[in-house]
């Protein structure tokens, strides 16, 4: 899983074991004998149901709406494991050991803030409108408000096992709340990284009701995309020069401009065509393309690894400079450009990439906002301190981009003004297919 190359064959691996373990639950389940004809039928039906939705969205989903399924995904995941963890607490013969109190207890708070978390995140994404609109005024009270509620209700839930319908309810709806003032404030810059901490949580819950269950694959599965998330969390927060304590704490992706930026920046965006374009890219000794969600949005991966074919036989040298949170969530460029047999040694990461940028004679932005923004070298800007790719230091730019609207950040992007970038508006998909039709011109 840690190389594009292979995790086709990890994800395969993966759905293959949890094949196993639902297999070997029916095993289990038929050896040791069943009380309900009814609710085994009734739990067949949902995994066919399941299986049917999963296969489905996977098919239809867009590679630009992954982001969106994911977070569904962890609505999901997150709702089963609070709903898990709430029937055994709720059901178990007697008072409850504090042992199942607490993970299951657990398994509740987290979940619930998953699920709600989740399900706004995904409205968010897909632009829904009510969503984005949401606001909260004072977003840290409410914040520290829920939080507390929820800990009390689940302190309450380990000191009072006896009245546990109760305080199982006050834990279930305070969590639930918390994941809505948890995610509602975020500002769309900062998502990436919402997505991986909301994915960690997921998995913290499933494992949380593993443990309170006494379910083995719950355990290990739960602990693994946990402990996973939470690395790659930590990551993507170095990424975007954000503190993972303010992201869980949902205090982030709020930044203002510096008082003297409030009108942008000064100068005006130069333009160019598809034929000077190709005349830059075959008279140049090396090129980097720098891809972002607007390739992903085009759906021009494809066109990009045509074009980067075309020079690289012409004898340009060719590179991809990969942002960790280019695109909508980790990984989403390498993905894409994966899916287009673009050669993984051709995917250089930002920290291998910026050094190379003062020798390339073009760099060709396709897509990409923020995160080519030198915006976030100085103080004061929703980007400031976020490492981006130093495009700007090229000998020439070009930024292929659908048309002059700001970013994730809400702020204009400096790059565009600058004396050596031009820019080639419209949809990247036929702007690659008209910039590869002058190359081969030129070529021949």
């Amino acid at each position: 899983m840690n190389s594009p190359k292979t995790a086709r064959k990890g994800n395969q691996i993966s759905a293959v074991g949890m094949v196993l373990a639902v297999v070997m639950a029916f095993i289990h389940l038929f050896v040791q004998g069943f009380l309900s004809v009814t609710a085994v039928v009734v739990l067949v039906v949902g995994i066919v149901i399941g299986a049917l939705a999963g296969v489905i969205s996977a098919v239809k989903v867009k590679m630009t709406d992954m982001p969106q399924l994911v977070s569904v995904f962890n609505t999901v995941g997150g709702g089963a494991a609070a709903l898990v963890a709430l029937n055994d607490i709720l059901t178990t013969d007697g008072t409850p050991s504090l042992v199942v109190l607490i993970t299951a207890g657990l398994g509740v708070v987290i979940g619930s803030v998953t699920f709600t978390g989740s399900l706004i995140a995904a409205g968010k994404l897909q632009g829904i409108g009510f969503v984005k609109k949401m606001s909260l005024p004072g977003k840290g009270i409410w914040n520290v408000l829920f939080i507390v509620l929820t800990i009390a209700s689940f302190v309450m839930l380990c000191v009072q096992p006896e009245q546990r319908l109760l305080w199982s309810v006050l834990t279930t709806v305070c969590a639930l709340i918390y994941g809505l003032v948890f995610v509602v404030p975020i500002g769309g810059a900062d998502m990436p990284v919402v997505i991986s901490v909301l994915n960690a949580c997921t998995g913290t819950a499933v494992a949380m009701s593993g443990l309170a269950i006494d379910n083995v694959a719950l355990i290990v599965a739960g602990a693994l995309v946990g402990a996973a998330g939470v690395t790659l969390s930590i990551l993507m927060a170095q990424a975007m020069n954000r503190p993972l304590l303010s992201v869980l704490a949902g205090g982030f992706g709020g930044g203002s401009a510096a008082s003297g930026d409030a009108d942008g920046p000064s100068g005006t965006m130069r333009e160019t065509t598809a034929d000077d374009v190709a005349v830059q890219l075959v008279y140049a000794e090396k090129v980097v393309f720098v891809p972002g969600f607007g390739l992903a949005q085009a759906q021009a991966q494809r066109e990009l690894a045509d074009l980067g074919e075309l020079l690289k036989n012409h004898g340009v040298e060719v590179s991809y400079a990969i942002h960790p949170v280019a695109g909508r969530m980790p990984g989403h460029m390498n993905v894409l450009l994966a899916e287009a047999n673009v050669p993984y040694e051709e995917l250089i990461d930002l920290d291998d990439i910026n050094p190379q940028f003062s020798s390339t004679n073009v760099s060709l932005v396709v897509g990409a906002n923020d995160v080519t923004n030198p915006a976030a070298r100085r103080p004061g800007t929703p980007v400031s301190g976020m490492p981006i790719l130093d495009v700007d230091k090229s000998q020439n730019v070009v930024v292929m981009k659908r048309g002059r609207g700001k970013g994730y950040a809400g702020i204009e992007n400096e790059l565009y003004f600058q004396d050596n970038t031009q820019m080639l508006f419209g949809d990247a998909k036929a702007g690659l297919q008209a910039v590869i039709a002058a190359v081969k011109e030129l070529i021949a």
